[in-house]
Formats: C-alpha cells, sequence, structure tokens
C-alpha cells in the first residue's frame, strides 16, 4: 500500500527550507530565544542599578530624619522658658508691672514724646548746577572783598 500525500502548499513549503541541514524556523527560533535571553539580562542589570539608587535614597532619607529630630531637639532647647527668661533678664527686659497697664484709649498718656528729628539742609537743584557749571558761588561772611 502506498499513501497517498497531500500537495504540499506554500506554507508548509517554508518550513521545509533548510540551511546546511537545519530548517530556517529553529535557527529564528533560536535566535528569538537569544533575544528574549539578552532583554531579560538587560532587565535584571537596570533592576539591580534601581535597587542600588533607592537603597542610596533610603540611607539619605534616614540621614535626613536623624538630622530633623536633632534639629527639633536643638529648638526645644533653645525654646525653654527658663532659658529665655534668664536671656531676657540679661538683656534687661522685665514682664510690664501690673500698675502700668491700661486701655486703647489711655495709651496716649502713657506714650513717650518722640524726640525731635534732626532738621538736614539739602542744596537747591539750581546751587548744585551752578557749583557744577564752576560759576562763582557767594562767599561767606569770612571773605572779606
Amino acid at each position: 500500500m502506498t499513501m497517498w500525500t497531500a500537495p504540499r502548499n506554500g506554507f508548509q513549503r517554508l518550513f521545509d527550507w533548510k540551511v546546511h541541514g537545519i530548517r530556517w524556523v529553529e535557527i529564528i527560533g533560536l535566535l528569538l530565544v537569544a533575544i528574549m535571553i539578552f532583554s531579560v539580562y538587560v532587565a535584571k542589570a537596570g533592576a539591580a542599578r534601581e535597587g542600588v539608587r533607592i537603597s542610596q535614597l533610603e540611607r539619605e532619607i534616614d540621614n535626613n530624619g536623624e538630622r530633623v529630630r536633632l534639629l527639633r531637639a536643638e529648638v526645644a532647647r533653645l525654646e525653654q522658658p527658663a532659658r529665655l527668661e534668664a536671656l531676657s533678664r540679661s538683656a534687661g527686659l522685665a514682664p510690664v508691672d501690673v500698675h502700668r497697664r491700661t486701655s486703647e484709649e489711655g495709651l496716649a498718656a502713657i506714650a513717650p514724646e518722640p524726640e525731635p528729628r534732626p532738621v538736614i539742609i539739602a542744596p537747591t537743584p539750581a546751587a548744585a548746577v551752578e557749583v557744577a557749571a564752576g560759576s562763582p558761588v557767594d562767599p561767606g561772611p569770612e571773605d572779606d572783598r
């Protein structure tokens, strides 16, 4: 008995092509596997780099947390009421006496008088132009002609 074989169509013939005894489909399969292995290697290397970067950031966060804790402790030390009271007394500051308290209307009566401001006489712009131009300036009473 002979086996009847169906005629091979174009698609089936593609699988029959051989290069040095190896079908080209197997060559393409091996290339695809090699590409997948390479891409997995690249992805793992990238993940390792990111892992290193994450660990560096975690160390920085820990260091910054320690600095924040130290700064909060320093603020707490600087804001101690006893320390502030000692500083204010050394600067000559004291709490307001109860007898010196007043209402809003009485503020004008206890406000200190402002000291008069010194009067500064500035030369007029015309005199400044004359001096710059070299014109004679009115001599003072010291100059006798």
